[in-house]
């Protein structure tokens, strides 16, 4: 069965009330706003409550830089957290939310695989408890409060060639990257030039998954710079006096989502920031209920670990305030093939030369992770067409590598194929984790960006085009230079260029713009051609998509 049937037979028949998940880990009906039978909000009381608790363990699962073969990383997160249960532990699943652009576009949809997946996969995948379009709601409805103030005598001197703020849609859409607006006249406002980005891509996305409850929310809000004047002075929400409206939108969209995977395991699922243009990590209320609810908690990072997993390290943890026990990467023997030079449509055949050209991918990944010091695990996930030799080379490797690697097939037995994946990541949370950060946030922002793409990335250089050395001026004059920094690159590769595969060495990293975003906490550093607002394919797996006379959804996956 497809993934959408294997989660709607079980959907059907086994899933739990959601009262039920909640008292599984101690949540009362109180503690909950129920949307439906299947999926709640927590109560703002109860995360408040549960700030108080003792924290659990941290799992973080990462992954090498994604390909056209497939990874699985959320499906092994499911299947971990399923496992882990299995074995008696107490463990709770944190994950992102899925965003409508992929989900109608390439990769369709985003709650796991097989018989690891997050239920109810459709509502999941769609509108789930609206947290999408309350943020599409409140960056909209920002961008029209700024474009008022233009037309209603500009109290503020906003220069409208340096309005930082754009609107958003949380669907892939090339046509809205470049648009003119206020056209028609001088009742219809301000012409200018901006751009759409997508929902995720957002600083109030970041904003509401580094936030730590409603007034933190608003500050962070109220610091946000939407533009500058005419004399090149900032311009924040705060000043344009709306902080309290756009944080009102947010209220509910604050609460992180309770629901369970197909064995039941209590997931919440919170936020959803892309990791190549944005921090790419699920909220820290989210992160942190789960470390209060459960003795191990696992989580993930979006894309590969030189995206996702560094901006977790560097981003994340300080503001959540706790570090990793344990690293997990993702890696599967197709995926590592094809980094070595084997072509797609051959990736079912044996070629152990290309496997053991392409793992100097995972090798970095792991030496990088590593580098942080915390245990690393690596988890392959299994396909049928992988071979026994090429699974054992696999193994090998990862071994001489410095890192314990683990077969597991969560795809097709659930929880149950993810037990030697469990015992492995329980005898890593035996071992001491001292994490050191990877930059001091006081050094100059070149000499951070520098860091990340000579330590992490294996880059040689960094170069800035002008406007990105006159924002890094702007930024210093301002005294944000002590941020840290969120890399926007390709997922696809180390590089900035997608198709540099395997582990490219001694480039130079293009720098077009640094964007700052003092509401989220940090500096976005534009590279190479990366977009805030991607396309939609030319076969869309929207093509794909149905709905029955009698409500039924098929093709999403």
């Amino acid at each position: 069965m497809s993934d959408i049937e294997i989660a709607q037979a079980n959907e059907a028949t086994e899933m739990k009330p959601i009262t039920a998940i909640g008292a599984m880990v101690g949540l009362s009906a109180d503690d909950l706003e129920p949307y439906g039978k299947s999926k709640a909000k927590l109560t703002l009381a109860a995360l408040k409550r549960l700030r108080q608790q003792s924290q659990g363990k941290l799992v973080l699962v990462t992954s090498i830089n994604p390909t056209p073969a497939g990874e699985g990383k959320s499906t092994v997160t499911i299947g971990l957290g399923d496992a882990l249960r299995l074995r008696g532990q107490n463990a709770v699943i944190a994950l992102r939310e899925p965003s409508l652009g992929p989900v109608m576009g390439m990769k369709g949809g985003a709650t796991g695989g097989g018989y690891a997946q997050v239920v109810p996969m459709e509502d999941i995948n769609l509108h789930f408890t609206g947290d999408m379009h309350a943020l599409t709601t409140a960056v909209d409805t920002l961008a029209a409060l700024i474009d008022n103030h233009l037309q209603q005598g500009n109290a503020l001197n906003i220069d409208p060639r340096r309005i930082l703020w754009r609107r958003v849609l949380d669907i892939n859409d090339r046509a809205l990257r470049h648009v003119t607006i206020g056209l028609g006249g001088v009742t219809s406002g301000v012409p200018r030039e901006t751009e759409f980005d997508i929902t995720v891509a957002s600083e109030l996305m970041a904003i509401l998954c580094l936030a730590e409850d409603l007034a933190d929310l608003k500050a962070r809000i109220a610091r946000i710079v939407i533009g500058y004047t005419y004399d090149r002075t900032p311009v924040t929400v705060a000043d344009l006096g709306v902080t309290g409206a756009i944080a009102m939108l947010l209220r509910d969209a604050i609460k992180p989502n309770l629901v369970q995977t197909l064995a039941h395991t209590p997931t919440l699922i919170h936020g959803g920031p892309f990791a190549n243009i944005a921090h790419g990590c699920n909220s820290i209320l989210a992160t942190r209920t789960a470390l209060a609810l459960g003795d191990i908690a696992i989580t993930e990072a979006g894309f590969g670990a030189d995206l996702g997993g560094e901006k977790f390290m560097d981003i994340t943890a300080p503001a959540l305030g706790k570090t990793p026990d344990v690293v997990v990467i993702v890696a599967t023997v197709r995926a590592l093939k094809y980094n070595g030079g084997q072509k797609l449509a051959s990736l079912t055949e044996e070629d152990r030369p290309a496997l053991q050209a392409g793992f100097v991918n995972l090798k970095r990944h792991i030496h990088n992770m590593k580098r942080y010091g915390v245990p690393v695990v690596v988890a392959i996930n299994e396909f049928a067409t992988d071979t026994e030799a090429e699974l054992n080379d696999l193994i090998s490797l990862c071994e001489a590598a410095g890192a314990t690697a683990v077969r597991a097939n969560v795809w097709g037995e659930g929880g149950h194929g993810g037990l030697a994946l469990a015992d492995a990541v329980t005898a890593a949370l035996q071992q001491p984790a001292d994490f050191t950060p990877l930059y001091d946030n006081a050094a100059a922002p070149k000499a951070k960006i520098e860091t990340i793409v000579q330590q992490i990335y294996g880059g040689r250089d960094v170069v800035y085009d002008h406007k990105a050395e006159l924002a890094l001026k702007t930024i210093a004059k301002n005294g944000w230079d002590q941020l840290p920094i969120c890399m926007a690159k390709t997922q696809y590769s180390f590089s900035d260029d997608a198709k540099a595969l395997g582990a490219p060495s001694d480039f130079t990293i293009h720098v077009r713009d640094v964007v700052p975003r003092l509401g989220a906490g940090f500096l976005v550093v534009m590279t190479g051609s990366v977009l805030t607002m991607p396309g939609l394919p030319k076969q869309p797996a929207a093509l794909n998509m149905d709905v029955s006379d009698d409500g039924v959804i098929s093709g999403l996956f």
